[in-house]
């Protein structure tokens, strides 16, 4: 803020003139009798003084700076103007000069809560912001009711991540000044960092009543919304930003994600690449294009953008999220990388959590299980019967919850097979780390990793001693918060160790938990009912489109074209993904009628079509997870590629568990010469059902009480490990 009212009043009738047309706003009356003055007395300072503040305030920065440098040599022993001159070099961002400036205000007059609070925000653009606290705090104890100080301090607290404090400041701004439209809006934005969803909303809201033109608060509003999960409100608040900003990059990223939630990938596509079209370095966004891509199986120019992701990563930019490299490339050292960035992010969080004390031996080993995903969800479909089976004598399971509240019969499942089960959606991350450890979790296990609704930043302010990646990602989520990972030798040989930041736990079987309570079909529907011609094999892959890569078709129709009359049964409820993979296939010589499109049903109802099947297909390079694990479950086997990353090996790893190693391949021609042999070698996949059949009661992959208790002996060895005082290292259950 400038002040051109301290110096003593000028003589001259024309600077008397100059200020008075100042104050009634008429600046081009004003500016021209201060020239007049400054050309009979070139070192007026109260001439330059007021010059300088108005060519500041018409955003002509370099000649206010040149104006008020003259009037600080001229008038050495103002105040006023040695802070009217730091405010022009702060414009500048040339924020040290600035703190020499008002430190030279401050020195003639202490008590000067302007220049103390403008020294404040030079401080915090130098990024030493405890020292701009002080300068607020100060300016505060001389002047109580100085609004703008309020809300500078607000946001020095904002970016330290002291987010309770700045929400108080930003309030006690606005008692003083109920109309301040950023004011609500910060408030908004840090109860939304503190996951306060609903608090936020209503602070974008009055931001919004006072300045329905701010296109930032209807954005941020939108950002409130969604993770509400009341989508199409959101979605109506980016389109509302951008009415008013049509150039706002990220709403229009915003939209996209809303778009996505919405599974409306075709329109989120649009806007992920109007995105790229105003910031091509937008965080992120690279990735989410490509993913929408995936989503219609739409390769036009894949190869090329895939590449350019690649490249983008080699440079440390923050192309891409992790997940959508899973489903893009093979290459296990790329999912570091772009694992690593993401965890960066996470780890930088403003204020963490200091190291947990060392805490002695507990009578029961605390295990902590964090996801948003205790519904009917994968994670919870395999896992349920392991949290029931879990040894209470030594061990205590708490369920986190950061997820929208569901009802279905899995959640009441789920919730009486945990000791306790605490909702934390509404919690920051540090508030959920430091609940944890108010609980005395020992081993915090995260069940999401890169996926939709996790929560890295749990992990990064340390919610446990012992951290453990576990089911949700299949791979590494390169963060040095991290500890451990569970794995087997199929997924994670020694040759592909040094991909991955966590240490291993090495369960001695598949490292994919198994619920048998899992309803094997009673319904036995026929072809017809399912939309299938009575007669041909039936090759199926349930797997997500975004998984259907053009190398993985490219073979899935040369198999076609060597299995006469067989077909090809697709899961998805997109026209546009199917309308799309029949044209590729009819690309590739094979008629689009041989592709069949099953649509998403309940679990019990999906489960039993796939006994109509003949053989499943795996994907490459993001293979079947759950998909492969329900159709072993059923009893239809799957034929896998086996690759380098984790994604690519877990089908490989459920095989090995059932006894079905003769289903892996390592190559396309390997991949492809077994599926058509199975279809046209009756006898032989006879042979391999009835094995399937045997092996499946009493086979590792399915036994839930070995797996259990393999699982827990690797809690305690490194459990054991950490009282011992001793660091993470690779640990093998034997």
């Amino acid at each position: 803020m400038s002040d051109h009212n301290g110096s003593a009043p000028p003589s001259s009738s024309t600077l008397q003139a100059a200020d008075a047309a100042y104050n009634a706003g008429d600046w081009t009356t004003a500016g021209r009798l201060c020239a007049q003055v400054l050309a009979a007395e070139a070192d007026n300072a109260d001439a330059l003084n007021l010059l300088g503040i108005i060519r500041a305030q018409s955003r002509l920065p370099l000649e206010a700076v040149e104006l008020l440098k003259k009037a600080a040599a001229a008038r050495p022993d103002s105040a006023t103007v040695h802070n009217n001159y730091g405010n022009v070099l702060r414009d500048l961002a040339r924020n040290a000069e600035a703190v020499d400036s008002f430190d030279r205000a401050l020195q003639i007059q202490p008590s000067y809560p302007e220049a103390l609070c403008n020294r404040g925000s030079a401080l915090q653009a130098l990024g030493r912001i405890d020292e701009a606290l002080r300068s607020y705090d100060e300016a505060l104890r001389l002047r109580p009711g100085y609004v703008d100080a309020h809300y500078n301090r607000g946001v020095a607290l904002q970016d330290l991540g002291r987010f309770e404090e700045a929400a108080q400041s930003y309030g006690r701004a606005l008692k003083l000044q109920p109309t301040f439209a950023e004011a609500h809006y910060n408030t908004g934005n840090v109860l939304f960092e503190l996951k306060r969803f609903e608090e936020a909303l209503k602070s974008f809201d009055s931001a919004l009543r006072i300045r329905d033109s701010f296109a930032e608060a209807h954005n941020n509003r939108g950002n409130a919304l969604l993770d509400l999960g009341r989508l199409q409100e959101a979605l109506r608040s980016y389109e509302r930003a951008l009415q008013i900003l049509p150039n706002l990059a990220n709403a229009h990223n915003n939209r996209g994600n809303a778009l996505s939630l919405l599974k409306r990938p075709q329109e989120a596509l649009a806007s992920y690449e109007r995105t790229l079209s105003l910031d091509p370095d937008f965080p992120w966004v690279r990735g989410a294009r490509l993913y929408a891509k995936l989503l219609l199986c739409n390769w036009d120019g894949i190869d090329a953008a895939v590449q350019d992701l690649i490249a983008r990563v080699a440079l440390a930019k923050r192309a891409t999220r992790p997940f959508t490299v899973l489903a893009l490339s093979d290459d296990p050292s790329l999912h570091r990388r772009v694992a690593e960035m993401s965890a960066s992010t996470a780890e930088l969080a403003p204020r963490p959590l200091a190291a947990p004390p060392k805490r002695p031996r507990s009578p029961r080993i605390i295990i902590g299980y964090y996801s948003a995903d205790y519904q009917n969800h994968a994670t919870a479909n395999l896992m349920a019967e392991l949290f029931e089976l879990h040894d209470r004598r030594h061990f205590e399971i708490i369920g986190f919850s950061y997820g929208s509240p569901t009802h279905d019969p899995m959640r009441q499942r789920l919730l009486g097979a945990f000791d306790r089960f605490v909702e934390v959606r509404s919690n920051s991350d540090r508030e959920i780390a430091q609940l944890s450890r108010e609980l005395k979790v020992d081993i915090a296990v995260d069940l999401k990793g890169f996926t939709q609704d996790s929560r890295p930043g749990v992990f990064a302010h340390r919610a446990a001693p012992i951290q453990v990646n576990y089911l949700g990602y299949p791979g590494t989520v390169g963060g040095e918060h991290m500890d451990y990972i569970v794995a087997d030798r199929t997924l994670i040989p020694p040759q592909h160790r040094q991909h991955y930041s966590e240490h291993v736990i090495y369960l001695p079987n598949s490292y994919q938990a198994n619920d048998r309570k899992r309803p094997l079909p009673t319904e036995h529907p026929t072809r017809a009912d399912l939309g299938l011609p009575q007669s041909g094999f039936v090759f199926c892959s349930f797997n997500s489109c975004y998984k259907i890569t053009p190398a993985i078709f490219d073979s899935w129709m040369r198999i076609l074209q060597q299995v006469k009359h067989s077909i090809l049964w697709l899961l998805t409820d997109s026209g546009a993904a199917a309308g799309a993979l029949r044209r590729e296939a009819a690309r590739r010589g094979v008629s689009a009628d041989r592709l069949v499109f099953a649509p998403q049903l309940p679990l019990a109802r999906h489960l039993a079509r796939y006994r109509v099947a003949d053989l499943f297909l795996d994907t490459f390079p993001c293979g079947g997870h759950t998909t492969a694990s329900d159709a072993l479950w059923v009893g239809l086997p799957v034929v896998t590629r086996l690759g380098d990353s984790f994604a690519a090996r877990v089908a490989a790893s459920l095989l090995t568990a059932i006894g079905l190693p003769e289903l892996i391949t390592s190559s396309a021609a390997q991949y492809e010469a077994l599926a058509v042999e199975l279809a046209t070698d009756p006898l032989r996949l006879a042979a391999v059902r009835t094995k399937l059949d045997l092996n499946r009661p009493t086979a590792p992959l399915f036994d839930t009480p070995r797996f259990t208790r393999d699982l827990e002996q690797g809690y305690v060895l490194v459990y054991e490990r950490y009282l011992a005082g001793l660091a993470p290292e690779d640990t093998i259950v034997p």
